[in-house]
């Protein structure tokens, strides 16, 4: 018996590769990233200062452990799902198709 996340991807023919190159790509930090980690880091150092409005990306991608065990139907965190679920959109994005929502993947 296949669970809800293999299926969809067998159903929309979306290749695993696709999958862990989308997730590197999004989650690929940037130079803003660094900066805001940079001005956080900074305002926690000195006593009084505002911390930076904004939030970083995550830099660490979907991997290919991650994503056996997705298809498995073993239980993945929720950022880990999370991640998964921007990959998969982003895949659907390229091939012109609405994106999804969580509950739909899981």
């Amino acid at each position: 018996m296949a669970n809800k996340f293999s299926e969809f991807l067998k159903t929309h023919a979306i290749d695993e590769r696709r999958v862990l190159a989308a997730s590197r790509e999004i989650e690929r930090l940037r130079p803003e990233d660094r900066a805001l980690r940079l001005a956080r880091r900074q305002a926690r150092a000195t006593e009084g200062a505002e911390k930076p409005a904004g939030k970083p990306r995550s830099g660490r991608p979907v991997t290919g452990r991650l994503l056996a065990k997705a298809r498995a139907g073993q239980p993945v965190p929720g950022p880990a799902k999370t991640r998964l679920l921007r990959a998969v959109n982003r895949v659907l994005e390229q091939k012109k198709k609405d994106p999804i929502d969580l509950r739909i993947l899981f």
